[in-house]
Protein backbone atom coordinates (compact mmCIF):
# COMPACT_ATOMS: atom_id res chain seq x y z
CA UNK A 1 0.00 0.00 0.00
CA UNK A 2 1.16 3.33 -0.89
CA UNK A 3 1.11 6.76 1.18
CA UNK A 4 1.13 10.11 -0.29
CA UNK A 5 5.19 12.00 0.38
CA UNK A 6 4.43 14.77 2.34
CA UNK A 7 6.62 17.99 2.09
CA UNK A 8 8.10 18.22 5.43
CA UNK A 9 8.32 14.85 6.14
CA UNK A 10 11.61 12.67 6.66
CA UNK A 11 12.48 10.85 2.68
CA UNK A 12 12.18 7.20 3.08
CA UNK A 13 15.50 5.41 2.84
CA UNK A 14 16.06 2.93 0.01
CA UNK A 15 19.03 1.04 -1.37
CA UNK A 16 18.75 0.51 -5.06
CA UNK A 17 21.21 -0.66 -7.73
CA UNK A 18 22.62 1.68 -10.48
CA UNK A 19 22.90 0.96 -14.28
CA UNK A 20 26.75 0.42 -13.02
CA UNK A 21 25.74 -2.40 -10.86
CA UNK A 22 26.32 -0.63 -7.84
CA UNK A 23 24.07 -0.14 -4.95
CA UNK A 24 23.19 3.55 -3.90
CA UNK A 25 21.44 4.45 -0.51
CA UNK A 26 19.61 7.68 0.04
CA UNK A 27 20.86 8.24 3.25
CA UNK A 28 24.31 7.98 2.48
CA UNK A 29 23.83 11.82 0.26
CA UNK A 30 22.84 13.55 3.36
CA UNK A 31 24.57 16.81 3.48
CA UNK A 32 23.60 16.77 -0.45
CA UNK A 33 20.18 18.17 -2.05
CA UNK A 34 18.92 15.44 -3.60
CA UNK A 35 16.37 15.48 -6.43
CA UNK A 36 14.43 11.92 -7.08
CA UNK A 37 13.47 11.70 -10.32
CA UNK A 38 10.79 8.49 -10.76
CA UNK A 39 10.22 7.63 -14.82
CA UNK A 40 7.96 5.26 -16.24
CA UNK A 41 10.26 3.44 -18.38
CA UNK A 42 13.02 3.99 -20.56
CA UNK A 43 13.51 4.53 -24.34
CA UNK A 44 9.84 6.59 -24.27
CA UNK A 45 9.29 10.03 -25.84
CA UNK A 46 8.52 11.81 -22.98
CA UNK A 47 11.08 9.93 -20.65
CA UNK A 48 14.08 10.59 -22.87
CA UNK A 49 12.54 13.99 -23.25
CA UNK A 50 12.07 14.99 -19.86
CA UNK A 51 16.19 12.95 -18.83
CA UNK A 52 17.80 14.37 -21.59
CA UNK A 53 16.66 18.22 -20.54
CA UNK A 54 17.79 17.43 -17.05
CA UNK A 55 21.13 16.19 -18.55
CA UNK A 56 21.73 19.15 -20.49
CA UNK A 57 20.98 21.52 -17.23
CA UNK A 58 22.55 19.53 -15.24
CA UNK A 59 25.00 22.25 -14.21
CA UNK A 60 22.14 23.97 -11.81
CA UNK A 61 21.99 21.16 -9.91
CA UNK A 62 25.55 20.48 -9.57
CA UNK A 63 25.86 24.46 -8.51
CA UNK A 64 23.20 23.72 -5.81
CA UNK A 65 25.28 20.78 -4.29
CA UNK A 66 22.52 18.70 -5.81
CA UNK A 67 22.95 15.18 -6.78
CA UNK A 68 20.10 13.57 -9.63
CA UNK A 69 18.64 10.06 -9.71
CA UNK A 70 16.23 8.73 -12.30
CA UNK A 71 14.52 5.70 -11.11
CA UNK A 72 12.40 3.32 -12.78
CA UNK A 73 11.37 -0.05 -12.75
CA UNK A 74 13.42 -1.29 -15.99
CA UNK A 75 15.93 -3.60 -15.17
CA UNK A 76 19.81 -2.59 -14.53
CA UNK A 77 20.71 -3.88 -18.02
CA UNK A 78 17.99 -1.72 -19.82
CA UNK A 79 19.12 1.28 -18.05
CA UNK A 80 22.86 0.86 -18.81
CA UNK A 81 21.78 1.01 -22.73
CA UNK A 82 19.16 4.16 -22.08
CA UNK A 83 22.21 6.13 -20.08
CA UNK A 84 24.85 5.49 -22.75
CA UNK A 85 22.60 5.76 -25.70
CA UNK A 86 20.91 8.93 -24.49
CA UNK A 87 24.69 10.20 -22.99
CA UNK A 88 23.00 10.84 -19.66
CA UNK A 89 25.32 12.56 -17.20
CA UNK A 90 23.77 11.45 -13.79
CA UNK A 91 22.94 7.99 -12.24
CA UNK A 92 19.81 5.63 -13.50
CA UNK A 93 18.60 3.46 -10.52
CA UNK A 94 16.64 0.75 -11.04
CA UNK A 95 13.40 -0.09 -8.76
CA UNK A 96 12.59 -3.53 -10.75
CA UNK A 97 11.16 -4.46 -7.57
CA UNK A 98 8.80 -1.84 -7.29
CA UNK A 99 9.26 -1.28 -3.47
CA UNK A 100 10.86 2.36 -3.37
CA UNK A 101 8.13 3.05 -6.40
CA UNK A 102 5.70 1.96 -3.86
CA UNK A 103 6.54 3.42 -0.83
CA UNK A 104 6.62 7.00 -2.20
CA UNK A 105 3.41 6.60 -3.52
CA UNK A 106 4.09 6.94 -7.18
CA UNK A 107 3.27 3.75 -9.16
CA UNK A 108 0.31 2.73 -11.50
CA UNK A 109 -1.97 -0.07 -10.84
CA UNK A 110 -2.39 -0.14 -14.34
CA UNK A 111 0.10 1.31 -17.38
CA UNK A 112 -0.15 1.27 -21.03
CA UNK A 113 -1.20 -1.76 -22.66
CA UNK A 114 -1.94 -3.80 -19.33
CA UNK A 115 1.52 -3.62 -17.95
CA UNK A 116 1.20 -3.28 -13.82
CA UNK A 117 3.73 -1.62 -11.52
CA UNK A 118 5.31 1.56 -13.53
CA UNK A 119 6.48 4.28 -12.05
CA UNK A 120 4.31 7.38 -12.26
CA UNK A 121 6.31 10.79 -13.38
CA UNK A 122 7.53 11.98 -10.23
CA UNK A 123 9.63 14.65 -8.81
CA UNK A 124 10.77 14.73 -5.14
CA UNK A 125 13.70 17.14 -3.85
CA UNK A 126 15.30 16.43 -0.51
CA UNK A 127 17.29 18.37 1.30
CA UNK A 128 20.47 18.16 3.29
CA UNK A 129 18.85 17.44 6.37
CA UNK A 130 16.90 14.61 4.20
CA UNK A 131 13.44 16.05 4.47
CA UNK A 132 11.06 16.24 1.27
CA UNK A 133 11.18 20.32 0.12
CA UNK A 134 8.90 19.06 -3.19
CA UNK A 135 7.12 16.66 -4.34
CA UNK A 136 4.78 16.32 -7.13
CA UNK A 137 3.61 12.94 -8.79
CA UNK A 138 2.06 13.30 -12.25
CA UNK A 139 -1.06 10.93 -13.19
CA UNK A 140 -0.56 11.63 -16.75
CA UNK A 141 2.57 9.93 -18.31
CA UNK A 142 2.84 12.64 -20.82
CA UNK A 143 3.01 15.57 -18.14
CA UNK A 144 7.09 16.47 -17.01
CA UNK A 145 7.38 17.48 -13.64
CA UNK A 146 7.54 21.87 -13.05
CA UNK A 147 11.03 21.84 -13.24
CA UNK A 148 10.83 25.75 -13.03
CA UNK A 149 8.63 25.21 -9.30
CA UNK A 150 12.12 22.66 -8.57
CA UNK A 151 14.67 25.15 -9.47
CA UNK A 152 12.89 27.85 -7.36
CA UNK A 153 12.84 25.27 -4.16
CA UNK A 154 16.33 24.20 -4.74
CA UNK A 155 17.42 27.89 -4.55
CA UNK A 156 15.99 28.39 -1.12
CA UNK A 157 17.94 25.30 0.01
CA UNK A 158 21.70 26.49 -0.78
Amino acid sequence: MSIAIQVGQQAPDFTLYNSEKQKITLSDYKGKNVLLLFFPQAFTGTCTKELCSMRDNIALYNQANAQVFGISVDSIFTLARYKEDQQLNFPLLSDFNKNVSTEYGTIYDTFVFDMHGVSKRSAFLIDKAGIIRYAEVLETATDLPDFQSIQKTLDTLI
